[in-house]
């Protein structure tokens, strides 16, 4: 049932081990293994017998060490999280149930042999993914621990799920960006995904993001690697989008991811809004307004004193001729509003359409 959903989320493990595998074998000594991830569906009280190929990739005779050890999490960049002793398990462990048929092996340089291992789910087995490994090292296991030594080390990664009642579930805690208010479109959106269900799930969607008049200017794939996020545990996301072209106003961007298996898909939703402010517009509408405020408030006075000069010289004339100045003072006064107003529309044109 959760043979789809754990293949893919698990890839990220399958090539974080594939890469361990081929630096290792840079060095002056190396290590090859084959498989490299081991997954499968398996019934509580079942056991099954696996094989792995080691190869010793180095021109000199090597002991290498096998040891096993509990996957907790994943960290951002897909690679696994080992368990360190004396913390309190996850549920998610599987190490208690792999027996190795030998503990080290001594190989000639270039050679190939094989190890075997016996896997035993418990008849009391929680339903779900678990996960663990197979390590391959170069020093003793209590020697690395004990950080006397430094080396290396490759692992066989192991998925196994354990049939019964799944649990898929999970939440977008935060979705969010890196500021508020930006000079032009380069934002980083940031989301944090809870997984709260027992078996990894890989959420992916649409990121897409509205201008103030709600037109859709960008639309992003969210978690386009397919990266999974392992139960229980939480996993930060990044993703940017940039535009060439120039924005202003308030934008909107709105993530959906989904997850689960085919046919049971569940959607879960967030928004956020921020604002692109570009200076280089701004600027100079911001200047050439302050020019045409300072021209009009002078204008403005200039006319009403001449108007109260020429009001105070024609009163002593005869009453047509004032009635035809005062007459000209509305008009004129309702001109330079116009003109105000003109240009401020002109100026909000020019900084959103630019």
């Amino acid at each position: 049932m959760l043979k789809n959903l754990s293949r893919s989320l698990f890839f990220c493990l399958a090539f974080f081990a594939l890469l361990t595998n081929v630096v290792s074998a840079q060095g002056a000594s190396g290590i090859g293994l084959k498989p490299a991830l081991i997954e499968e569906g398996l019934d509580p009280g079942s056991s099954k017998t696996y094989t792995i190929t080691v190869t010793n990739l180095s021109n000199k005779e090597q002991t290498f060490y096998f040891s096993r050890r509990d996957i907790v999490s994943v960290n951002d960049g897909g690679a696994p999280v080992f368990a360190r002793d004396n913390v309190e398990p996850t549920g998610f462990e599987l190490s208690q149930w792999i027996t190795l048929s030998q503990t080290e092996m001594q190989m000639a340089p270039k050679e190939e042999k094989t190890l075997t291992f016996d896997l035993n789910v418990p008849e009391d087995a929680s339903p779900g993914s678990h996960f663990g490994a197979v390590v391959i090292s170069v020093e003793p296991p209590k020697l690395r621990s004990s950080g006397a030594a430094v080396g290396y080390e490759v692992t066989n990664i192991i998925s196994i799920r354990v049939a019964g009642d799944a649990l898929v579930k999970a939440n977008l805690r935060s979705f969010r960006t890196d500021n508020y208010i930006y000079s032009r479109p380069l934002v980083e959106f940031s989301a944090t995904i809870r997984n709260e269900g027992n078996v990894l799930v890989r959420p992916t969607g649409p990121l897409e993001v509205f201008n103030m008049f709600g037109k859709k200017v960008a639309s992003l794939t969210f978690n386009e690697s397919k990266a999974g996020v392992f139960p229980g545990s939480d996993r930060d996301f990044e993703i940017i989008w940039e535009d060439e072209r120039t924005g202003f106003g308030r934008y909107e961007a709105t993530l959906s991811p989904v997850y689960g298996e085919d046919g049971s898909y569940q959607t879960i939703y967030s928004s956020v809004s921020f604002w692109i402010l570009p200076m280089n517009i701004i600027g100079p509408a911001l200047a050439v307004l302050a020019v045409l405020l300072l021209i009009t408030y002078f204008g403005v006075r200039m006319y009403i004193k001449r108007t109260l000069n020429s009001y105070g010289h024609t009163t002593r004339r005869v009453g047509g001729v004032n009635r035809s100045r005062r007459g000209n003072s509305p008009f004129l006064l309702v001109l330079v509003v116009m003109l105000v107003v003109t240009s401020l529309f002109l100026i909000i044109l020019l900084a959103l359409f630019s």
